[in-house]
C-alpha cells in the first residue's frame, strides 16, 4: 500500500534535507516542491515575465519542463540545481508562487506524484493543499536564528557567499510574505505534527519522523 508524508514548514526549516534523508531510510521516493517553484521563479524572472502578467504567464508556463532527479533540477534539459539555491531566488519563489497562475500549473504536476508509489512532500502547503489526506503531516519550523544559522553553513559548504544578516534579514521577509500573501498562506496543516528543530540535530528529527512514521503505519 502506497502512502503519503507530509513536511510543510518556513523557509531554512531545513525540510528538503531532512525530507531527502528521511526518504532513502524509509525506501520512498522525495518530491521538493519548493525546488519546483524556485526554477520556475528563476525562469520566469530570466524572461522578465512579470508576477502580474497572469496571461503571459499562462503562456509561458505551458513551455516550460520540469524535471526533477535525485540530486538536481532541469529546466527544459538544462540543470539550474546550484542557481535555484541563492537569496536572490528565495525572493522570487515567494513572489511567484503567490501568483494563481503558477500555482494551477504546478498543483497537478505534484498532486500526480502519489500515482507513483510512496513519496515524502515537502514545501509550504503540501499538508494542507496539495496531499489533504496524506498519511501523517509535519510542521517542521526553528527560530529565524537557527535557520539563518544553517543556511549559512550550508552556503559555505557548497562554497557560496554567505552574510548571516543578509540571510537573516530574507528569512524574515520570506516569513512575513509565506504566511500573509492571499492564496495558500502558509499555516500549520490540520493533523500535522509540530516539531521545533532549533535545538534539535539533523539525526534527532529524522529519527523522530521515521519513529512517527512507522508508529502510524502500524495502525
Amino acid at each position: 500500500m502506497s502512502y503519503v508524508v507530509t513536511i510543510d514548514g518556513p523557509a531554512g526549516a531545513g525540510k528538503s534535507s531532512v525530507a531527502r534523508r528521511v526518504a532513502h531510510e524509509l525506501g520512498i521516493k522525495y518530491l521538493d516542491t519548493g525546488a519546483i517553484y524556485r526554477a520556475i521563479a528563476l525562469i520566469l524572472a530570466r524572461s522578465e515575465i512579470e508576477p502580474g502578467s497572469d496571461e503571459f504567464l499562462r503562456e509561458a508556463l505551458k513551455d516550460i519542463k520540469i524535471e526533477l532527479k535525485e540530486n538536481s533540477v532541469l529546466v527544459n534539459d538544462f540543470d539550474v540545481s546550484g542557481e535555484i539555491r541563492t537569496p536572490e531566488v528565495d525572493v522570487l519563489a515567494s513572489v511567484y508562487s503567490a501568483v494563481p497562475a503558477v500555482r494551477e500549473a504546478l498543483l497537478g504536476l505534484q498532486k500526480a506524484q502519489k500515482n507513483y508509489g510512496s513519496i515524502i512532500a515537502e514545501g509550504r502547503d503540501v499538508g494542507s493543499v496539495v496531499f489533504p489526506d496524506a498519511k501523517v503531516k509535519f510542521f517542521l519550523t526553528a527560530s529565524p536564528e537557527a535557520r539563518a544559522k544553517r543556511r549559512c553553513l550550508e552556503r559555505v559548504s557548497k562554497g557560496q557567499d554567505a552574510n548571516y544578516d543578509e540571510i537573516l534579514n530574507s528569512i524574515k521577509q520570506r516569513d512575513i510574505n509565506d504566511s500573509t500573501r492571499k492564496l495558500a498562506p502558509l499555516s500549520v496543516p490540520d493533523g500535522a505534527i509540530y516539531l521545533d528543530t532549533s535545538d534539535m540535530t539533523e539525526d534527532e528529527v529524522i529519527k523522530f519522523i521515521i519513529d512517527s512514521v512507522n508508529e502510524a503505519l502500524s495502525k
